[in-house]
């Protein structure tokens, strides 16, 4: 968009703006590294769509990923990953936040899509919500969209075992990135090095796009839920 179209936006009461965040990561041989950039935005668009009169900002794509310094730790182990400092990402989040309620945002929502973005996402929406309180805005961590949306059980319920379903780049997030952008699945060109662990857990050889297509709406549907408890409450 442009500020125009923006400005037009904020005229005719677009006043709920998604802050969609991300990351940079390994997702072993099989799955891009931008994997949560493209679940995210894919999601952050059906939420929008059904809240109505909501804008999207852009992906946040850097999170924290691990330490870098002295030595790398979770997905910075392997090349390619960015991280940032939890401390850094929170203060990307709140001047976000900051700069968004200045231009008229009342309504703002962080939402998710990586563990490790859940924790500094909390303590923004908090910290903001105290110093913003007297403007009449509302900034909330939409943490059931990551926590609580039910994948597991559902996939459970299908028949799936704990093995199975995995945990990172996984059944549940190839599936997704299947779903959302197929191109991004099963590209690489390049071989796992020797020595080197792939990666990822469970059997990503199971995710189909019809399981992403559920996964991806169970998300959507597990914010869309917390949201209007949370403007019912107000």
């Amino acid at each position: 968009m442009t500020w125009p179209e923006v400005h037009a936006a904020l005229e005719d009461g677009y006043r709920t703006i998604i802050i969609p965040t991300g990351g940079t990561e390994q997702n072993g041989p099989h799955v891009t590294l931008g994997k949560h950039n493209f679940v995210v935005e894919y999601a952050s668009r059906e939420i929008a769509e059904q809240l109505g009169n909501t804008l999207i900002a852009p992906v946040i794509r850097y999170v924290p990923e691990g330490d870098v310094v002295p030595n790398p730790t979770g997905h910075m182990q392997w090349p390619g990953t960015i991280s940032l400092p939890e401390p850094v990402f929170q203060q990307v989040l709140e001047a976000t936040i900051r700069s968004l309620a200045s231009h008229g945002f009342k309504e703002i929502l962080l939402i998710g899509d990586s563990g490790g973005n859940q924790a500094a996402q909390s303590r923004a929406a908090t910290s903001t919500s105290l110093e913003l309180a007297t403007t009449g805005v509302i900034v909330q961590h939409v943490s059931d969209y990551y926590e609580k949306n039910g994948q597991i059980a559902f996939l459970e319920d299908q028949g799936f075992s704990a093995e199975q379903i995995g945990n990172h780049a996984a059944l549940r997030d190839t599936s997704e990135l299947m779903y959302v952008n197929a191109d991004e699945v099963g590209r690489s060109r390049a071989p796992v090095p020797p020595g080197w662990s792939a990666g990822f857990d469970g059997q990503p050889d199971l995710a189909t796009r019809e399981i992403g297509k559920q996964m991806v709406q169970l998300k959507v549907d597990a914010a869309l839920k917390q949201i209007q408890r949370r403007r019912d409450a107000n």
